[in-house]
């Protein structure tokens, strides 16, 4: 049974049944009964005509009941199966420090059932691998909440709405500390006025009253987003930034009620402004990360909600995922198409630059493939649906994107075990400092704890914290724009150490659309078979071939082989009419015995076409260096390295490629067996290698490699056995990686340094007591700033 709000299907028990003008309705949860009171008193119902058939996330409260988590729509929205388990992402809310983060994943690792969890620090995305045998998603979620954090369903299209929700509680907390510290200064000029011109005990304690009736508000209503983490900080005994930041205000805030009746010097203008400066610099933290990750945001904005299934003479409006295999969709001028699938109408229009950044629409024929993402343009069409929403091209590229955040980089290992511990350090040693003032110096005790204070609120766990997350992002974003896609963050730093580039030759240095030279016929030619052979290969030599055929052999007609047998590096094996053929290079021929007749040696790439035993035709085929190529080799010598050529194609072809492109070191004949002890001897000498291939042939290499790009040409191939793919096929997208690699692991390592040298710089000054903590409290934020800012200067060149 549906809800009646949200129209998400639940069973009936899980419902709470509600009568509303006279009649009854069901709801998942009190917050969809509130919205569709709500609606229904403003005179608003009409909202349910437009939904239609679409569902609505059900409404988030803080009663919300806990059942809609484990319901099936949710569980095939936003649950995927993965190694025989459940892969679920969530996207946690209250997270204000890398010791959020890590308190989460313990807590979750140590629960029964869960298997593996990452959780993300710049975009608070946890993705979890789940046994749903022996726990619930309710049960995780509840977990959540019990340590003092809330959480979501991570799904793309609406993170924005999240992302404004934190901003605006943000803005409203340090809008409120902000008014106060404006006047609460007001009223500390005036003490200190007084304490150099003379004050009456009255006047002071009504100033001090004032202090307090201001600064109350920022430390519980401000602060509370610090306060929260703290109290869950010494729940489990895992000290944190909020910590820190409540530690220091609240010794400030109690130390100066005390001082009011003691009439002593009160700090309350120090509370105010210790816990106004931080949040600001919070404030701003998250504005930094969501502009470092707006690129990433506008690849989920892309995609639409709904599409158009046309079921006989009957369009319908149905959600993205409820489309079907097999269903047709229509797409009018100016749609995005949603879902990959094969073209129906004669022709179509598509821009494709959200995917592989082609700047020129491409012309599509009937039976040609679609891909989500591209623009329709001009005429509308219809096309089968081939893939689901989840497993269509660009949902691919989503997701490769959003989790590629989720391996951390080495660097980032260390940063984080430092950031474990760095915050029992700090109170350790701003105790230490206390007991150093007060005894061995014989100071004031204001004065002792106004320096222990400092201490504690000058360090900043958050800006080591922050170092390689906010530069891996902002790194991945860049590489988005420009066509590249990394699977993962560490692949940036392990790119930035490569020494040795590993280059294939056709598809990757050439064009990959080899075209006939020339033709040498030993027999009749049976063009049908040949033409029937080479229609079950993709390679770009067989389609050369095949256009060869097509263009010059009109009398072909369908035939269907016997059986076809696919030879790895080598050809097509096929059986027809008794006899076999043969369609590859020499290795197969001479593999299955063909009489050879003496051949002339050319640089050409050769197909060979024989029956039985003997040998019928001899084609040679000639492919163009892509344009970049000579200019980017050329590029990636001058930074130090090492290019080599190793192909399946024959030496002289291979020889005449790297002459041309000024490659010192090149091999022919490779199988792909030989090419991945390539790579391994390689590792034996230390060398650090990064493979460039098509995804096919290569996929050996390619997995042996530290890194394996994939040039984008065979899209889906080349997203499963690659590191990083090269949507635009260019050899420039593999100069940028190079580049984007060195460049964000440089700024990785700026961000530490800055980090450990403010550390290391401002805390022995504040335990010598030249920093008050009113200008702690602005360094800590401006610490956490700076390496955010430092950051965004990867997006220049």
């Amino acid at each position: 049974m549906q809800c009646s709000h949200c129209h998400l299907e639940f069973d009936e028990k899980m419902l709470l049944k509600v009568p509303i003008n006279g009649r009854d309705e069901y709801f998942c949860c009190k917050g969809c009964e509130g919205v569709y009171r709500l609606l229904h008193a403003e005179g608003l119902e009409d909202f349910y005509n437009k939904l239609g058939t679409n569902s609505l996330e059900p409404v988030k409260d803080s009663k919300q009941s806990l059942d809609s988590f484990d319901s099936t729509p949710f569980f095939e929205r936003y649950v995927c199966q993965k190694d025989g388990y459940c892969e679920l992402a969530l996207i946690l809310e209250r997270i204000h420090c890398i010791a959020c983060v890590w308190l989460n994943e313990k807590i979750l690792e140590k629960i029964k059932g869960i298997i593996k969890v990452n959780i993300n620090y710049t975009s608070n995305k946890a993705t979890l691998l789940y046994d749903p045998k022996i726990i619930k998603i309710s049960e995780i979620i509840q977990a959540i909440r019990s340590i003092g954090y809330d959480a979501h369903a991570y799904d793309p299209r609406l993170q924005e709405s999240y992302a404004q929700k934190e901003k605006r509680e943000y803005y409203i907390k340090m809008v409120v500390g902000i008014f106060c510290v404006m006047n609460i200064m007001w009223i500390a000029v005036a003490q200190y006025a007084g304490y150099f011109s003379g004050i009456t005990p009255q006047m002071r304690n009504i100033l001090n009253f004032a202090g307090f009736a201001l600064a109350t508000p920022v430390m519980f209503f401000s602060g509370i987003i610090f306060w929260r983490g703290a109290l869950s900080a010494l729940k489990f005994k895992t000290p944190n930034m909020d910590l820190l930041v409540i530690s220091g205000a609240s010794l400030a805030y109690i130390y100066s009620i005390y001082a009011s009746f003691k009439g002593l010097e009160t700090y309350f203008e120090s509370v105010a402004m210790i816990i106004t400066f931080v949040l600001i610099g919070k404030f701003l933290e998250v504005r930094g990360k969501k502009s470092a990750i707006d690129s990433l945001d506008k690849l989920n904005a892309q995609m639409p909600l709904s599409v158009r299934v046309i079921k006989g003479d009957v369009s319908q409006e149905v959600s993205v995922e409820s489309v079907k295999v097999g269903d047709v969709v229509q797409v009018l001028p100016g749609d995005r198409v949603a879902l990959d699938g094969i073209l129906l109408s004669q022709s179509a229009l598509c821009d494709e630059s959200a995917i592989n950044g082609e700047s020129l629409p491409r012309q599509k024929s009937e039976k040609d493939s679609i891909y989500s993402g591209a623009l329709a343009l001009e005429i509308p069409f219809l096309y089968r649906v081939s893939k689901t929403y989840k497993e269509s091209l660009m949902m691919q590229i989503v997701s490769l994107v959003e989790n590629a955040l989720n391996a951390r980089p080495k660097i980032q290992e260390v940063a984080n075990f430092i950031t474990r511990h760095f915050s029992a350090v700090i109170l350790s040693l701003a105790f230490g400092t206390f007991l150093y003032w007060e005894f061995a110096l014989n100071a004031p005790f204001d004065k002792a704890l106004m320096v222990m204070i400092s201490v504690i609120i000058i360090a900043c766990p958050c800006a080591l914290a922050l170092a390689t997350p906010i530069a891996s992002l902002v790194g991945l974003g860049e590489a988005f724009k420009c066509g590249i896609l990394f699977k993962e963050a560490r692949f940036l730093e392990t790119i930035a150490k490569a020494n040795v580039l590993v280059l294939d030759k056709t598809g990757t240095l050439t064009e990959g659309k080899l075209k006939v030279k020339n033709m040498r016929k030993f027999g009749e030619l049976e063009s049908s078979v040949l033409v029937a052979m080479l229609e079950q290969n993709t390679h770009p030599i067989s389609c050369g071939v095949l256009e060869f055929i097509k263009e010059n052999y009109n009398n072909n007609k369908n035939i269907l082989l016997d059986k076809i047998t696919q030879k790895s590096a080598r050809g097509i094996l096929a059986q027809y009419n008794g006899s076999v053929y043969l369609g590859g290079n020499l290795e197969l021929l001479r593999e299955q015995g063909v009489r050879i007749p003496q051949l002339d040696e050319s640089d050409c790439s050769v197909f060979y076409f024989a029956k039985d035993t003997e040998l019928i035709a001899q084609f040679f085929l000639q492919d163009s260096i892509k344009q970049d190529a000579q200019s980017v080799i050329a590029k990636l010598k001058a930074q130090g390295i090492h290019c080599v050529l190793l192909s399946g194609d024959h030496l002289k072809a291979c020889e005449s490629v790297a002459r041309e492109l000024g490659i010192s070191e090149f091999y022919g004949n490779q199988s792909p067996l030989e090419k991945a002890e390539f790579i391994d001897a390689l590792h034996t000498k230390g060398k650090i290698v990064v493979m460039v291939g098509d995804g096919i042939n290569d996929s050996v290499a390619l997995s042996k490699s530290d890194i394996g790009i994939a040039m984008g040409g065979g899209i889906d191939l080349a997203i499963s056995v690659s590191d990083i793919v090269v949507l635009d096929d260019s050899m420039q997208g593999v100069l940028e990686s190079f580049r984007l690699g060195r460049r964000t692991y440089h700024f990785i390592l700026q961000n530490l340094g800055l980090s450990l040298v403010y550390n290391a710089l401002t805390i022995p000054l504040a335990m010598t007591g030249f920093v008050i903590p009113l200008v702690a409290a602005l360094s800590m934020s401006l610490s956490s700033l700076l390496v955010v800012g430092n950051s965004l200067r990867i997006k220049g060149k």
